[in-house]
């Protein structure tokens, strides 16, 4: 069978289990979740030493460090993903929610119902813990998914698909409602995006370079996130040891990730003070700074930035830094150079903070906190199928009601439109 009709078969399985999975109850769903947890526990050596494959290669081919660091399945990354699937268990189901029921002049009562999107089609990079994360929350929300990690996780991913299908299967749930595609070839990707009769949403999760191929041929609505540049701006009134603690945890706790800090803007009345102070514990974590000209003056040993460092999402310990003269400032550097990801003001003003708030647009903004918060778990919503930065039709981390949608409902008793 060709790769164009083995992906076909695999959405139309997809499509067809999702019909089952659009009906089936709260309690199945939840069960299911609880076992899959308890599976991935069972089988952690099997995981770990299908993972350990796909690191050994990694390696080999010269991954770079946050790569490999998004590619192993640690005891950590499995006790994550058990507390994920535990955790989408817990919350409440949104299908079958109805609300805004409102009695029309004819007589008719209108409302409106959530239910699932259909089949999801996931593309993403190195993470093998998204298979899990992207499983939970599209059971729970009703949906099928069709699962088609890099090359580089290959072995890690068909390896979480079967026991998640397996336990699928125990529970009387088609197991095609949860699919790995087991081919690495990129023609695999071109395939799945042509399948709009089968799939109804594709979510890419990965490189910029990823996400706008799979913008610029899917015949499939897509979720994009391009990437995450997320800016910090220390306002005058900043508490500054405050403002040295959520540049540090945004910077230097997990540099590869997408909510990362990747840019440093401090207003001019306190740079002199505040930049020496940040630049000694960025230092002692090893972090590389690039400045601009008024940075330079203050901290002269730091290297010059390059037009290009601002707005570079650096996954790694390096951090852009500019002086700006006030909040306008730094709100049109954000403008120009964000990613409409996470941005964030320490500030101990008030009306600046809800400036800040209202005026800067980005799937989260944040007052005296740090960017890595941008998170599903971490804003209550369980685990994450990812991060949208455009405005249809979900905008910030994607929970189980952004894998939703809403119908209209009508009960009437005999009403004909005059």
């Amino acid at each position: 069978m060709s790769i164009q009709e083995t992906i076909r078969q695999m959405a139309m399985a997809a499509k067809k289990a999702s019909r089952n999975m659009a009906n089936l109850s709260t309690t199945a769903k939840n069960n299911a979740l609880l076992k899959m947890a308890e599976a991935l526990l069972r089988q952690k050596s099997y995981i770990q030493q299908e993972n350990e494959k796909d690191l050994v290669a990694g390696r080999a081919k010269g991954l770079s460090s946050a790569m490999l660091d998004r590619l192993a399945l640690t005891d950590k990354v499995i006790d994550s993903m058990v507390g994920g699937l535990r955790e989408v268990a817990a919350l409440p189901d949104p299908v079958g929610e109805i609300d805004e029921m409102v009695k029309r002049p004819s007589g008719i009562t209108v409302g409106r119902m959530r239910i699932p999107l259909g089949v999801i089609g996931m593309i993403y990079e190195s993470r093998p813990n998204v298979t899990v994360d992207a499983a939970a929350l599209c059971l729970k929300a009703g949906n099928a998914i069709l699962l088609r990690g890099g090359s580089e996780a290959i072995h890690s991913n068909l390896a979480l698909a079967m026991v998640l299908q397996e336990t699928l299967a125990a529970e009387q749930i088609e197991a095609a409602a949860v699919q790995v595609i087991p081919i690495t070839d990129r023609e695999a990707v071109t395939a799945m995006l042509a399948l709009d009769e089968q799939i109804d949403l594709i979510i890419p999760r990965g490189g910029e370079g990823l996400i706008r191929f799979v913008a610029e041929n899917s015949r499939i609505p897509v979720l994009k996130h391009y990437k995450g540049v997320c800016h910090v701006f220390v306002d005058a009134s900043a508490d500054l040891e405050m403002a040295v603690n959520i540049v540090m945890n945004g910077k230097v706790q997990r540099p590869g990730v997408c909510n990362a800090l990747e840019g440093l803007l401090v207003h001019e009345e306190i740079a002199g003070s505040f930049l020496p102070k940040v630049w000694c514990e960025l230092q002692k974590a090893g972090v590389e700074l690039r400045g601009c000209p008024r940075t330079k003056v203050i901290l002269p040993e730091i290297i010059a930035a390059q037009s290009n460092d601002f707005g570079m999402e650096f996954l790694d310990l390096i951090l852009a830094v500019r002086v700006v003269a006030d909040i306008d400032a730094a709100m049109d550097h954000i403008v120009q150079y964000g990613s409409q990801h996470t941005e964030v003001i320490v500030t101990n003003s008030y009306t600046n903070g809800q400036r800040f708030l209202r005026e800067v647009d980005a799937s989260a903004v944040m007052i005296n906190a740090s960017t890595r918060f941008t998170d599903g778990g971490q804003f209550g919503l369980g685990a994450e199928i990812g991060i949208s930065t455009t405005k249809l039709h979900a905008y910030g981390p994607m929970g189980l009601k952004e894998l939703t949608t809403r119908k209209f409902i009508v009960y009437g008793d005999g009403q004909v439109r005059a």
